[in-house]
């Protein structure tokens, strides 16, 4: 990593990893929680090569590093084994719509496993893979003890499952797993073996035999290995059951009382209600989902092949997810992953064509790695790199990866297992029972051409003479040394001229950060003061970077502080890597809600470029949007 031994000595000289409670970053600074900020040694930092100044605020210690502090987070994150935090609080106090709740509640319960619920997939899909080619018998050890490991996670999917969704939804960790440990309990799956006492909903969809019962309320005893909904259902409502009871007990008996009433009323109430319900909606969303798909599985495979990369840049992916693992938990196969297997090779083949036709050295080198990952399914180095940048690429990806998925479909192609990506996905077509067969080889055909379409269509229509220039160059592409003058830079705002070194901020007012002024806004507006490109705009929409034609980069950050309101009260009216004209709209904030929210709305304006130049000020204290502000 470039920035290894930065990382190394900041962590070190705020106290070590140890002395951390957690770690994000905005638009320009590390903001540390510490245990105890007098371990930190601020002078050394403040003296450090790469590092700005150093400043306390709002309970966080902030170690000031410039525009390039996203790459030095990623270092500090990596070095130090911190988690990896988005750069605003979970809980930024505003109310999603529904559909976000849902895709949030997803991500946060499935992102921890994803990895080793790919590992374990890996093991088994090569495992049938080598008895497929006759390399292993089903009978022998080494695939026995092989099936053991791929089958570890996915049999006991409720215990990994419980852990995550009550920890998403406020709860224990532990006693999550407790009812996902309860529900794949293996004595309760013997009880089903005799006669049942009696049969309820005879005659409907729902018929269910009763072999035991519960305080002469009777069970409906269901299979929960490997199930998704009842756990995550189950998870809630004991998280909600335990927080309830933490109101009621007294402290000096919550350490066991707790746990052991959230456990006697949440799993009789899962075996007795939610597991037999949430089993009947998991078989009937199964049920749905393969009927859509089978109503035209080519039109399927073309939609989801098309949008998936879009569904991945904006999450909606994790909707899916779960519906794909309760297909292969209810149904033994599961088509919806199986028609975007191609995505990841069209996105590849594109990256390739990329790579093969510019003549930009540095795209060369980004183009490089970026297919590298891409091969072994990895593709937001290409997506945010080089194809979305360059936007024909990505375009022609999609339409690749639609052809791909139209295959896919054609050959029948299923998942049996949630497996690898890129090219370690391979083995999760293979039937469990039967062995290779035609969708197999249908996967086959589909990521071969989904590559060679991609990179060929790229290849020829993907980067003309056009798409060279610096004006469409991905924006790492454009990043270089460049002499600050003839700088003419317009007011942004309506407001009140103010001195850079008055305002309240050390790190601008110092003019660490660069060379400018400072506005106390009257009207909530920003408009661009140049014309160039967005090369930063912040998460929380409260700072945005701006690059010239020339090469002059501009760097406007709204209020003080204000990264800690998580995006409330600002509205991005642009994206970062968009081109943006002199005058035009970039970012609406509500100056009255930031200001009771207790944050300063001074607006610093500064050019980050670092050199040794002139700087001339408007004399005027009062500014209308588009007034001269500063030359160079």
């Amino acid at each position: 990593m470039k920035y290894e031994q930065l990382a190394k000595d900041i962590i070190s000289n705020v106290g070590g990893k140890e002395n951390v409670n957690s770690v994000v970053h905005c638009i320009t600074r590390l903001r540390f929680k510490l245990k105890d900020e007098s371990k930190a040694n601020t002078d050394v930092l403040k003296n450090m090569d790469g590092v700005v100044t150093v400043m306390k605020s709002g309970g966080q210690y902030q170690v000031v590093i410039g525009n390039h502090v996203p790459d030095v987070y990623k270092a500090v994150v990596e070095t130090g084994g911190f988690q990896s935090s988005a750069p605003v609080a979970e809980d930024d106090g505003k109310k999603q719509n529904p559909f976000n709740q849902f895709i949030d509640i997803i991500a946060a319960i499935f992102t921890p496993i994803l990895g080793v619920l790919a590992a374990t997939g890996m093991i088994k899909g090569f495992n049938a893979l080598f008895v497929a080619l006759g390399w292993l018998s089903d009978t022998s050890g080494t695939y026995q003890i092989l099936n053991a490991i791929g089958d570890s996670l996915f049999y006991y999917l409720p215990i990994f499952l419980g852990y995550t969704a009550i920890k998403k939804f406020g709860g224990s960790p532990f006693v999550g797993m407790a009812i996902g440990a309860a529900l794949v309990y293996p004595t309760l799956s013997g009880l089903t073996a005799g006669e049942p006492l009696y049969t309820l909903f005879a005659g409907t969809l729902f018929e269910s035999p009763v072999h035991i019962t519960f305080l002469g309320i009777p069970v409906i005893l269901m299979t929960y290995s490997s199930s998704v909904i009842p756990v995550i259902i189950a998870a809630y409502f004991g998280a909600k059951v335990e927080n309830w009871l933490k109101t009621v007990i007294p402290d000096v008996v919550k350490t066991f009382l707790v746990p052991f009433l959230a456990l006697l009323i949440t799993l009789p109430v899962t075996f007795i209600v939610i597991g037999p319900v949430a089993t009947w909606a998991g078989q009937l969303l199964g049920t749905a989902t393969t009927g859509i798909y089978n109503l035209s599985p080519i039109i399927a495979g073309i939609f989801l092949g098309a949008f998936w990369q879009v569904f991945v840049i904006f999450g909606l992916h994790w909707g899916l997810i779960p519906v794909a693992i309760n297909n292969l938990t209810t149904l033994g196969a599961d088509p919806i992953l199986a028609m975007i297997f191609a995505a990841s090779f069209a996105q590849t083949g594109a990256v390739l064509g990329v790579w093969l036709k510019t003549k930009q050295k540095k795209l060369k080198s980004l183009s490089i790695p970026a297919f590298i990952s891409g091969i072994f399914g990895v593709t937001e180095p290409a997506i945010y790199g080089i194809t979305l940048p360059l936007k024909k690429p990505f375009i022609i990806s999609c339409i690749a990866a639609a052809v791909g998925g139209a295959i896919l479909a054609m050959f029948g192609t299923m998942g049996y297992m949630i497996g690898g990506l890129g090219i370690f996905g391979i083995p999760s077509y293979i039937h469990p029972e039967t062995g290779i067969g035609a969708g197999f080889w249908g996967s086959i055909i589909a990521i071969v051409v989904a590559f060679l379409l991609g990179f060929i269509l790229t290849y020829l229509f993907g980067v003309g003479k056009e798409k060279t220039t610096s004006e469409t160059t991905p924006i790492e592409a454009k990043k270089s040394e460049v002499k600050v003058e003839n700088v003419v830079v317009a007011s942004p705002l309506q407001g009140t001229l103010m001195n850079l070194s008055d305002i309240e901020d050390a790190a601008f007012a110092s003019g660490a950060l660069g060379k400018g002024v400072a506005i106390e806004p009257t009207e909530g507006k920003l408009f661009s003061p140049v014309t160039g490109m967005v090369s930063a705009l912040f998460p929380t929409n409260h700072a945005i970077g701006i690059t010239t034609e020339e090469g002059t980069e501009i760097l406007i950050h709204v209020g003080l502080d204000t990264v800690q309101l998580n995006g409330q009260y600002f509205t991005a009216h642009t994206e970062q890597g968009a081109r943006v004209e002199k005058g035009q709209l970039l970012i609406e904030f509500d100056i009255e809600k930031i200001k009771e929210s207790g944050f300063a709305v001074t607006t610093p304006v500064v050019i980050t470029n670092q050199g040794d130049f002139q700087l001339e000020t408007t004399p005027q204290k009062q500014l209308n949007v588009g007034d001269l502000l500063i030359q160079a």
